[in-house]
This record gives C-alpha cells, structure tokens and sequence, in this order.
C-alpha cells in the first residue's frame, strides 16, 4: 500500500504539470491577438500574459475552484487516485493538442479527466449530473457569448472612431490593446488557474489533509498561480498560430475588440463560479471581429477544426481518464 502523503504529492506533482500545460496551451488565448496585430511581438506579450497570470491570484475569489472541487464529483467518494488518473488523463490531452496547433479546453479536459477516473472507481452514480450539464453548455455558449460581445464592442467602436483617420485609429488602438490584452491576461489567469486549485484542493481534501470542509488553502492559489504563469511564460507558437494567423486577420482595433469582449466574458464567468473555456471564448471572440468585417473574412474550415477538437475533448479525456485510473490502480495497488 503507498503511502498517503506520498500519492498526494504525486497527485500535486501531476496537477502542476496540467496547469503548465494549460499556460502553454492558453498562452494563445492570451497573446494571439496582440501579437497577429503586430503591437507586441511574442516574447514581449508572454512577459505581459504571464505577469497578468500571477497578479491573477491577488484579485479575484476561488469561486470557480469551489465548482471544480465539489460541483463535478461526489467528494466524499474521491479518492487520491481518481485525482491522479484524471490529471495524467488531461495533461496528457492537452499537450497532445499543443503539439498538433490546436487550441482546447484545458478547462474540459480536466472536466473528463475526473469523469472518467470516477466513473471507473465508483460507478456513474459518483457524478454530478447538474454540475456536469453546467459545464457542457458553456461549451457551445461561450463561444457564442464571445462571438456576440465582439460583434457588440466592434460595432460601438466603429462608430466612435468612424470620422477618425485610419492611420491616427491605429495608432490609438495600439496603446488601447495594451491594456486590452492585460484584462484579458488576468481573466484567463484567475479563472484557469482556480481548476488546477480546485483539483489540487480536491486532491488535499480525499486525502483527509483538509479536515471535514472542503476549502482552497492559500497556498495552493499561489502555486498554481505560479504555475500557470511560467506555462504561459513558455509560450505555444503553433497555437499562437491557428488563433491569431489563421482564423482570420486581425487589425489592432479588432485585437481591442476581441480582447476586451473575452475579458469581459470570462471574468463574469469567474464571478459566478462557472469554469468556461477560455480558449473558446477568445475563439469565439476573434470570429465576432472578423465577422464584422464579412463572413468570409473568417477562415470557416480553421474553426471547424477547432470545434472539432472541443466536441471530442471530454469524451476523449475521460476515456483516458479511466484508462489512466486502472493503470494507476495496479502500479499503487490501491
């Protein structure tokens, strides 16, 4: 039998390789649109992003770590192992889309993960179906949330710099961006790095290392907070790539747009305690710029791709997950 506190540290260990992964995966959410304008070149915008990450944990609550740790599985049936199996189940999902250019949900891979670990260890009746339903519909709402903000903010924009020259537009909208990109940084940073807590305190808690409430100690905020910075700080250029290069072509004011109506998105989700996607908010988001622009200005074969690898993330993960969970379960015996 293995130790206890030697599988949460295994568990943690696997936990903050997730949330790097989630860093270097989502540092495209966070800089593609900044750098396709050409407002900032990459390592400048990783620097900016990751500071933005970390600051993060000084601003907003753990509202969205709550969801995570007790709105997806029974907690009173989790187990360190289960964690462990559905960590190793999405770390391993999200790198193999980073390698491959594709810009996922860490945040559903992390959601399957503990579907499938925990379906594999106690049986179907461990989930939380409302829980789990909340989660899901955000999947196809949070683009579209994304999508209809942009179209918003690009209209008003419009019409304010309408009787403004271009070339004076686009010098304002450069600094504007700046800012713009920050907001969205810190969003990003707040509402992914509290799933690497909220599992990392799940972890804690079925180990019995929380007493009998389950909370998020403070420094596990920091660590992941940390973490998810240095991901972000290492950068993901093939993602960078899809978002901001091949979705369509971005002006800084549509970079303005298209942050600001992600940063609006994500972080009123992070208030309310609902774990989106970020990655499919700034998706979504950069669609709703270049379809102010037309239709055809967004290149509808990319996102096809995308939606693709969203639809398949959960059941994939959780599939792994419960593969990763027998497999764990016979190397630990446990």
């Amino acid at each position: 039998m293995v130790d206890p506190l030697g599988l949460v540290v295994l568990g943690i260990l696997i936990a903050l390789l997730f949330d790097f992964g989630n860093g270097f995966n989502d540092a495209a959410n966070s800089v593609s649109t900044v750098v396709a304008t050409g407002v900032l070149t990459l390592p400048q915008a990783v620097v900016l992003a990751a500071f933005a990450n970390f600051v993060a944990a000084f601003v907003f609550g753990v509202a969205v770590a709550n969801t995570v740790g007790k709105g997806i599985l029974d907690a009173s049936v989790i187990s360190p192992v289960v964690v462990i199996g559905a960590l190793a189940a999405s770390a391993f999902w999200v790198f193999l889309m980073t390698h491959l250019g594709l810009p996922i949900s860490a945040s559903h891979s992390l959601i399957g993960g503990l579907i499938g670990a925990g379906v594999a260890a106690k049986g179907i009746s461990v989930l939380n179906v409302g829980g789990i339903l909340n989660v899901v519909g955000f999947i196809f709402l949070a683009p579209f949330i994304g999508l209809v903000t942009a179209v918003v903010f690009s209209i008003i924009v419009i019409w304010i710099a309408r009787k403004t020259r271009p070339s004076k537009a686009n010098k304002y909208f450069k600094k504007l961006q700046l800012v713009s990109v920050f907001s969205y940084s810190l969003s990003h940073g707040t509402n992914d790095a509290q799933k690497t807590m909220g599992v990392i305190s799940l972890l804690l808690f079925s180990a019995g290392f929380l007493g009998s409430e389950f909370h998020v100690p403070f420094w596990v905020i920091i660590l992941s907070h940390l973490t998810i910075a240095l991901g972000t700080l290492a950068g993901g250029w093939r993602v960078v790539k899809t978002l901001g290069m091949r979705l369509t072509n971005l002006k800084p004011f549509q970079g303005f747009c298209a942050e600001s109506a992600g940063a609006l998105t994500i972080t009123s989700a992070s208030i309310l305690g609902i774990p989106v996607s970020t990655t499919h908010v700034i998706a979504g988001s950069i669609a709703g710029v270049g379809i102010t622009k037309r239709t055809t200005a967004v290149r509808w074969g990319i996102a096809r791709k995308i939606l693709l690898a969203w639809v398949t993330t959960i059941p994939s993960s959780a599939a792994i997950g419960a593969t990763a969970y027998f497999v764990f379960s016979a190397l630990l015996g446990v």
